[in-house]
């Protein structure tokens, strides 16, 4: 494997995606079927952190996935050298253009729904050479719990120069976890070292100052704020009247 490269050069290091709009006869088969991609897709990172947000089957995750194929990341989630894990044939990066400046070697990529996956991956390899956990704060992930797994993923992994991408972090953690997870993305920005592209449902995730938040739906991705998403609007109608919230929803399906 090549040497790590390290630049001098602040993030973003990635600086856009671009994507040509598909045709008619392209968008019948994925991933051109995904209805943000219809029109084509122009996605420049002009800050340290950027935020993705969008319902479910938006292709958030797609998304992600291609740049961390990319990165040359495992799609099962981790770096460089987790690449036992093959990429799919038609994982949307074969069809993307990606612009570095420059291109960095490190990072990390989470995905929620493979952690188990990759923590026996770490867990097996570890049997053979112990010091692997070193990188995990010396102890098994297998006998941790979900959301102290996340952290120790968190804590260890991340902060070093390189490209972070996290797919639905939020997943294990709880809302005080969520917010000790804000202050280490903080610290990240703040090391000018690392450049974090993250999709969330999370409100209190979407909320961190600083970065670009985008929307993903069938228009495509469009910039947005905190408080113009639906995520937040459900969950501040909830909190103003949560028995009336509750009530409302339940006689919607009588």
């Amino acid at each position: 494997m090549a040497k790590a490269f390290k630049t001098s050069l602040k993030p973003p290091f990635l600086r856009y995606v671009s994507g040509p709009k598909p045709t008619a006869a392209q968008r019948l088969e994925y991933p051109f079927s995904i209805p943000f991609l219809k029109h084509g897709l122009d996605l420049a990172f002009e800050r340290p952190v950027t935020i993705i947000v969008g319902d479910n089957g938006a292709g958030k995750s797609t998304l992600l996935e291609a740049i961390a194929d990319n990165c040359g990341f495992s799609l099962m989630g981790g770096t460089r050298n987790h690449v036992n894990f093959s990429a799919k044939e038609e994982s949307l990066s074969r069809h993307l253009r990606f612009g570095w400046t420059p291109r960095v070697s490190k990072g990390f990529f989470l995905r929620a729904e493979t952690l188990a996956l990759f923590v026996d991956t770490i867990d097996r390899i570890a049997a053979d050479d112990p010091r692997i956990l070193a990188a995990y704060g010396g102890k098994s992930l297998d006998v941790r719990s979900h959301g102290e797994t996340f952290m120790a993923l968190f804590e260890n992994q991340f902060g070093r120069q390189g490209i972070y991408i996290l797919d639905e972090p939020e997943a294990a953690l709880s809302p005080e976890r969520q917010l000790q997870f804000l202050k280490l993305l903080k610290r990240m920005e703040d090391s000018e070292l690392c450049q974090i592209i993250i999709a969330t449902h999370s409100p209190l995730i979407m909320a961190y100052p600083n970065a670009r938040l985008l929307r993903v739906s069938d228009k495509g991705l469009t910039q947005t704020e905190f408080h113009e998403t639906r995520n937040f609007k459900i969950l501040r109608e909830f909190y103003i009247n949560p028995d009336g919230f509750i009530a409302g929803l339940f006689l919607d399906d009588e």
